[in-house]
């Protein structure tokens, strides 16, 4: 196995803040974020109101490989989220 094979395999972690907008509410973003790209999701922290009438803000932990990674964070620029990198690089191991 080629190295750089195995530097895209192995597992790693990156911390993201999200804002959902308030016409995604009923849409599961999350859970598709897990079962479409095969990542691991940890809620840091939330704040979503249960009126539905504001944004909902997601402070979360995605662990994957690399690949699983980057695409999570294509699908949710796919769906036009604003998302900040907490980590300014992934985090190797776990």
């Amino acid at each position: 196995m080629a190295i750089s094979s195995q530097a895209e395999n192995r597992p790693t972690k990156t911390r993201i803040k999200i804002r959902i907008p308030k016409q995604l509410h009923e849409e599961p973003v999350i859970s598709h974020l897990i079962s479409q790209h095969g990542v691991t999701v940890n809620i840091a922290a939330a704040l979503l109101s249960s009126n539905g009438r504001d944004d909902g803000w997601f402070d979360l932990e995605i662990r994957g490989t690399s690949e699983q990674i980057q695409n999570a964070l294509i699908y949710l620029n796919e769906l036009d989220l604003e998302v900040w990198n907490q980590s300014s690089s992934e985090q190797d191991g776990w």
